[in-house]
């Protein structure tokens, strides 16, 4: 056996780590991949050979700085390889987009859905625009993944209180896309089986692995759809899901006893007091306004109107409450806030973090910093996320 064939067997235990860090930016040069690694250099020439040969990365020459002033050759991920579909459910429609490793997503195709249409048709609908997309790229598609506005148990891929929706609960959504995408013609690689999570979820391992989140050991991301609130854990890079992959559903925390009735039967849940519809109630408007107003009422509090200022500060302390109580169970070192939640941080920068402190027990000896989410779409980058997992694992399963 030659050194190089040893040194690619010793190498092939750690084809996943060495993917994943190059997927994640943390392993921009061959140096720096062997000092992650704790492998020789030799070791580490196999491995991105290895992975190059798949169409993974590339290996780039050109000498840049290494560690001690070695040249080091660039690493980066292959920009004609391999793709994975990635996909968002939403209540009125979906997104779909193919998408390349380092978190670089395609073109976006959003389409809206048939009024009142069934699990399956709906997710038929989807798998028969996805086949069209796949066949439109030259590209090889090695895995699908689907962001869905519902909890999604594990291991059975069920949907459960998919009232958005209007689905009946324990639809079997994990089942029903891989039948749909089988159908349609979509054939991933052996041992590769689509999957299907929590929107939430998905958004907050995109945002650790590519946005606000990089770094974060400990990554607690909250965020607002139409409706509701949910909420996901991050920890050591791992999503945190649960016995059942039902963990972090925080919609029914009780934040203000004499609030707004929420579907459950309860008053004053995080889920109708700081998601878009509690905006507008607390500026004097029907929830049912339309999504446009939201908007105005944010741009109205930026230029100074009292009424819009109130509505925001109104629904901010509410979000804060929530937000300190997840922090006292789960001591997180960074919340991210999705979209609708980050316009009210910007609308409130000091009162929001400063009722998160005020709530939190240890918030006086250590605010935990509230951030931004960075992506445009976390939930469709979550979907991409979810997608490649398999080959992350195990990159040899693109080869043949």
């Amino acid at each position: 056996m030659t050194q190089t064939q040893t040194s690619l067997e010793r190498g092939r235990a750690v084809l996943g780590p060495a993917l994943t860090l190059i997927h994640t930016g943390g392993a921009p040069t061959r140096s720096v991949l062997t000092g992650a690694l704790g492998v020789t250099r030799t070791t580490v020439g196999a491995i991105t050979a290895e992975l190059e040969a798949l169409r993974l990365i590339t290996v780039d020459a050109r000498p840049a700085g290494g560690a001690r002033g070695r040249p080091s050759h660039r690493l980066d991920v292959d920009p004609q390889g391999p793709v994975v579909l990635a996909a968002q459910l939403h209540t009125d429609g979906f997104t779909l987009a193919l998408a390349g490793l380092g978190g670089r997503i395609g073109q976006p195709l959003d389409l809206p859905l048939r009024a009142n249409d069934d699990p399956r048709g709906t997710l038929r609908t989807m798998a028969e625009e996805a086949a069209r997309l796949i066949a439109a790229s030259p590209r090889r598609c090695v895995g699908a993944g689907l962001a869905a506005p519902t909890p999604v148990t594990e291991p059975d891929r069920l949907a459960v209180i998919s009232a958005c929706l209007g689905w009946p609960t324990g639809t079997p959504i994990g089942a029903l896309w891989e039948e749909e995408l089988r159908a349609a013609g979509i054939e991933l690689p052996p041992g590769v089986v689509p999957a299907v999570a929590n929107d939430a979820n998905l958004a907050a391992l995109a945002e650790h692995r590519h946005g606000a989140g990089r770094d974060a050991r400990h990554l607690l991301y909250v965020t607002s759809g139409h409706q509701g609130v949910g909420g996901a854990l991050v920890v050591d890079g791992r999503l945190h899901t649960g016995s059942a992959g039902l963990a972090l559903e925080i919609g029914q925390l009780t934040v203000d006893p004499d609030g707004l009735l929420c579907r459950c039967g309860r008053r004053g849940c995080l889920d109708v007091e700081a998601g878009p519809p509690a905006l507008l109630a607390a500026y004097g408007l029907p929830a049912a306004a339309p999504l446009t107003e939201v908007d105005a009422i944010l741009t109205g509090s930026r230029a100074g109107d009292r009424a819009a200022r109130e509505a925001v500060e109104h629904v901010a302390v509410r979000l804060g409450r929530g937000i300190a109580a997840v922090v006292d169970v789960l001591n997180p070192d960074r919340v991210v806030l999705g979209a609708f939640h980050s316009a009210l941080l910007a609308g409130a920068p000091e009162l929001l973090p400063a009722t998160v402190a005020a709530r939190a027990h240890w918030g006086a000896y250590g605010p935990v910093p509230l951030s931004p989410a960075e992506l445009p779409r976390p939930e469709l980058a979550g979907a991409a996320e979810l997608a490649w997992e398999p080959v992350l694992a195990d990159p040899q399963l693109v080869a043949g």
